[in-house]
């Protein structure tokens, strides 16, 4: 069911439907839309009642009574939830077009490369039922590319890790499409999920989803512009021994295990595309270097550990959280 790069109909919008964030782009006026992917539903209603969404439902996660529960509509890239996807998809284009729908244009539609028939067909299903038109699925690595600027489309091999919130993949590209790829069911969210657990059996700390991914970015951002790794960073959470809130100081360096650990399973999944690389292919590769694009190349860590696992250049994409979003513009400009 992906769509190739080129269509009959002329798409309106186009979705970026992450794990972690849903953006609506239109091919002039670039995000429109960019807010968490997550509904809060009045749980004891008969049919599914969504009481917010995206960014108004974020600061209800952990925090709601039994008559409200939270939902994502993905879980490491993959639907999980078809009535989250749905109310989702028609709050944000709700808030793009108001009332109006967009049945009679089609809608393109970023997925994970290694999305199967039956996750594809749930999630036309959901946007359909939001009356998003007609709907065309790309691959997630093919617009990251695109909106790195590669040369996708020419007879030479461009690799490039798409590192999402619930999947990393690394992908070769030629002629318009994937030759070599590999998914590994990890990213930002299980990074979050890494940093919980490590808090939680080291230093008997309990903090919530929203508190590792502050932690998170904050580490990201140490890491980016060479801040004192040594300097404390104000952890604010439960303590498991005494039952109560408190604030542990941490230095920025102590979360280097975790982050090496988390990493290296993208290593392995880079490292066993190259071995499945054609020698062209390779050639090709060695010339131009690997680019990183997703939320997880903000740390140059992962760059680093990669350009030491294969002997390649690594490099960073401009604004790499956003290339899904620009591949996205590009290919409704054209």
């Amino acid at each position: 069911m992906l769509s190739t790069l080129s269509w009959k109909s002329s798409p309106r919008l186009a979705f970026d439907v992450g794990t972690a964030n849903l953006r609506v782009i239109s091919s002039e006026g670039g995000v429109l839309f960019d807010e968490p992917s997550i509904c809060c539903f009045q749980a004891d209603a008969p049919r599914s009642v969504l009481v917010a969404a995206g960014t108004k439902a974020l600061p209800m996660t952990d925090r709601t009574h039994p008559r409200l529960r939270v939902d994502r509509p993905l879980r490491r890239g993959v639907l999980q939830d078809l009535n989250a996807a749905r109310a989702l998809f028609r709050y944000a284009s709700e808030c793009v077009l108001g009332r109006r729908r967009c049945s009679s244009k089609s809608t393109l539609i970023g997925v994970p490369a290694d999305a199967t028939q039956a996750e594809q067909r749930a999630l036309m299903t959901a946007a359909r039922d939001a009356n998003l038109g007609t709907i065309q699925l790309v691959s997630e690595p093919i617009l990251a590319a695109i909106g790195a600027r590669l040369p996708i489309m020419e007879a030479t091999g461009c690799m490039l890790v798409e590192c999402g919130a619930g999947t990393t993949e690394a992908v070769v590209i030629s002629l318009g499409s994937a030759c070599v790829r590999r998914t590994v069911r990890v990213g930002g969210d299980s990074l979050d999920q890494a940093i919980g657990d490590f808090l939680h059996f080291r230093y008997k700390f309990l903090i919530g989803e929203q508190t590792a991914e502050k932690l998170k970015l904050e580490l990201a951002n140490i890491h980016s512009t060479g801040s004192d790794e040594n300097g404390q960073i104000e952890i604010r959470g439960r303590s498991i021994e005494t039952g109560m809130p408190g604030i542990l100081l941490l230095p920025g360096h102590a979360f280097g295990e975790v982050l090496t650990k988390h990493f290296a399973l993208i290593v392995g999944a880079v490292v066993n595309t190259l071995n499945e690389t054609p020698p062209e292919l390779s050639l090709d590769i060695l010339d131009r270097g690997i680019i990183l694009t997703g939320g997880s190349a903000l740390f140059p860590l992962l760059a680093q550990m990669i350009g030491e696992a294969t002997g390649l250049n690594v490099i960073v994409a401009e604004d790499p959280r956003y290339c899904v979003a620009r591949g996205l513009q590009e290919m409704l400009a054209h």
